[in-house]
């Protein structure tokens, strides 16, 4: 077992969750750092007790319970039993602390089930994503990567990890969604940590819920760790605010992948238009006249303040402003391609 680079541990509390042969090298590690180490778990062996017996380590029978997580700097699965060893990473995620498992020796097989963490990377800029995204990057045995994630994150992924591309280029190459499934399961059923990295957020237009569910389906359990949408994140990064006390009251966010009018769009455009909300379209570039169109015509002022953002958080973001009534003939003017979102309201105007 390696102990997380730039962790002290001395005189900080450490769970080892597990007392048999499989938790002798973690404690060994543990105590030479200096930790005050916990043993929780049953049928303890003698050399973990002649431990004990030296460093005042303590020993209960039972399982991890969420109390025993309280003032805890690390916790480690060390019982050598698969099934008990995911339940004590996914309490200590749930329970915020941090979670190392030890490295199997080489001549033993891994038996774990494995399991995918969902990792959302952020609007582009590798600055955005998060403290947890990072270290699930760190960790993973298998990076199934999108192509708008910050690749530049990848430099963290650990020697050996196989990364897997799996873009989605607009009417270019693509992977399917079913592949995509597929490969996350079948990485996962072969006992490996699976990171699903994506741009954005996993949930917002990120089809991030049927990889849950296709994984759930398979029995492989899942960790989300949310990311900062470009929803959200590129107006702000353009310095403008989706709401403002003295103008609007809430936003919407939808997709314009289709147009109005289309027998796939769901939206109720007339509603959208009347809705005094701000109104943030997503991947509605190539959609965008339409959607202009149909929003004046259901009574939205042509006059109303309107914005295009592409490639937010990255050197390349650009940005341009017009009224409704002309975003969509200034963006193509301007040549912009996905990624991009259009911002619609009156916060427009209040841009930074």
């Amino acid at each position: 077992m390696s102990i997380p680079s730039g962790l002290d541990l001395a005189g900080r509390r450490v769970l080892v969750c597990g007392a048999g042969p499989a938790a002798l090298a973690p404690v060994r590690v543990l105590l030479e750092a200096g930790a005050e180490v916990t043993i929780v778990g049953t049928d303890p062996a003698n050399s973990i007790r002649d431990l004990a017996d030296r460093t005042l380590v303590t020993l209960t029978e039972r399982e991890l319970q969420p109390d025993d997580l309280a003032e805890v700097a690390l916790v480690v699965p060390a019982s050598g039993e698969s099934g008990a060893d995911q339940r004590t990473l996914e309490l200590a995620r749930l329970g915020g602390r941090l979670a190392v498992q030890p490295s199997l020796p080489a001549d033993q097989p891994r038996v774990t089930s494995g399991s995918v963490i969902l990792v959302g990377g952020g609007p582009g800029d590798p600055g955005l994503i998060t403290v947890a995204g990072l270290d699930a990057i760190r960790t993973a045995d298998v990076i199934v990567c999108d192509r708008l994630a910050p690749h530049s994150a990848l430099q963290a992924a650990k020697p050996g990890a196989e990364i897997v591309d799996v873009a989605k280029i607009p009417k270019g190459a693509a992977t399917s969604q079913q592949r995509i499934n597929a490969l996350l399961v079948d990485r996962a059923q072969a006992g490996r940590t699976v990171v699903r990295f994506k741009g954005g957020d996993n949930f917002v237009f990120g089809r991030g819920g049927e990889e849950w569910q296709a994984c759930a389906e398979a029995g492989i359990p899942v960790t989300v760790i949310p990311g900062v949408s470009a929803a959200t994140a590129a107006p702000a990064l353009a310095g403008v605010p989706l709401t403002h006390r003295h103008l609007t009251q809430g936003f919407t966010v939808v997709s314009g992948h289709v147009p109005p009018g289309d027998p796939d769009s769901t939206l109720d455009w007339p509603a959208l238009a009347r809705a005094n909300t701000t109104l943030v379209i997503m991947m509605g570039v190539a959609t965008l006249a339409a959607i202009t169109a149909e929003l004046i015509k259901d009574g939205l002022s042509p006059n109303t303040p309107a914005m295009t953002v592409a490639d937010a958080g990255l050197p390349s973001q650009k940005a341009i402003f017009a009224n409704v009534a002309d975003i969509a003939a200034v963006t193509r003017e301007a040549g912009i391609r996905p990624p991009a979102i259009t911002v619609i309201g009156s916060v427009v105007n209040w841009r930074s």
